[in-house]
């Protein structure tokens, strides 16, 4: 029996730059500082950043005019942004910067006369966000049922884009739909789904091919990380889904053989360490083994003027 860290796991570049303008902006301007929804989906670090001074909100006209706002991870649409700014809020965006990318996507084709399909979940701050850079067109799918009940002609100028933390493999099945029913239809230039998203739902993959029961650290509102419970259950391995390792219940590991570990993009190194060793605890194994994986090394900067 062993204890498995899947590689990569936890942070993204996206994550990190959002969670660092965050404290950039606090160490510069003092609390509060607002943020607009939760700067990323997890827990442990909206409860760290509400310490420091961050409030988070959901309703701009929530803020004292003057304000530092600071738009979360997951992007805002046009209104919220025009909104801002009649409001005289000092305005920092953490959107991420491959989120940013479907957004300009979004606009260009739009520009361009073509009706959006949008690939993604409904409410999600990222959806909404993206669905609301341009004033219509742009038409959400979530599911093959919802592709069957699309009726465009088949002259009309159609494209699609995705929300970037779907399941690889659901999507891929969304986007043959599409084609076979409007096989004009104009991808994006490049794959929406980020390459983090990618490569940690490759590493769960490995990760069940040599495991028994598979744990994801990331809170139930994180759309990545419920995509990789959901991808290791597929390949027919129990998989739980907890925030922390107070979550974790040993009657899931009873009778287990290898115990394979892994992370949502919003979830911290030293939340799946605890998850680990308290693993470790319960089943008397040995210290856990980090897997071999892909070396993400890419970084997003943050604002220069975070930096003064």
């Amino acid at each position: 029996m062993s204890i498995l860290l899947a590689n990569p796991r936890g942070f993204c570049a996206g994550v990190e730059r959002a969670i660092s303008m965050v404290n950039l902006a606090l160490q510069k301007y003092g609390a509060p500082v607002y943020v607009k929804h939760e700067i990323v989906h997890n827990v442990h670090v909206v409860a760290d950043l509400k310490a420091k001074g961050a409030v988070f909100i959901e309703e701009l006209l929530e803020i004292p005019k003057g304000s530092v706002v600071i738009f979360s991870a997951h992007g805002v649409s046009q209104a919220v942004q025009a909104e801002a700014r009649a409001l005289g809020l000092e305005i920092f965006d953490a959107t991420c910067p491959l989120v940013t990318k479907v957004h300009v996507e979004v606009r260009r084709l739009h520009a361009q006369g073509y009706h959006i399909i949008m690939i993604g979940h409904a409410g999600h701050p990222e959806v909404e966000g993206t669905m609301g850079q341009v004033q219509g067109g742009v038409h959400l799918v979530e599911s093959l049922a919802d592709v069957h009940a699309l009726n465009f002609n088949l002259n009309e100028k159609l494209s699609y884009v995705s929300q970037t933390t779907l399941s690889v493999d659901d999507t891929k099945l969304i986007i043959e739909a599409l084609k076979a029913k409007f096989p004009h239809i104009v991808p994006p230039r490049k794959d929406d789904i980020c390459y983090a998203t990618q490569n940690r739902q490759d590493a769960v993959r490995a990760l069940t091919a040599q495991s028994q029961v598979i744990v994801i650290v990331g809170s139930k509102t994180s759309s990545n990380a419920n995509r990789l419970r959901e991808l290791a259950e597929l390949n027919q391995i129990p998989a739980y889904l907890v925030d922390d390792e107070k979550e974790l219940d040993p009657a899931w590991l009873k009778g287990k053989g290898n115990i394979g570990i892994s992370a949502g993009a919003s979830t911290p190194e030293h939340l799946v360490q605890a998850v680990a060793a308290k693993a470790q605890a319960l089943t008397h194994n040995s210290a856990p083994e980090n897997l071999q994986g892909i070396n993400e090394n890419m970084v997003f900067r943050v604002p220069s003027k975070l930096l003064d």
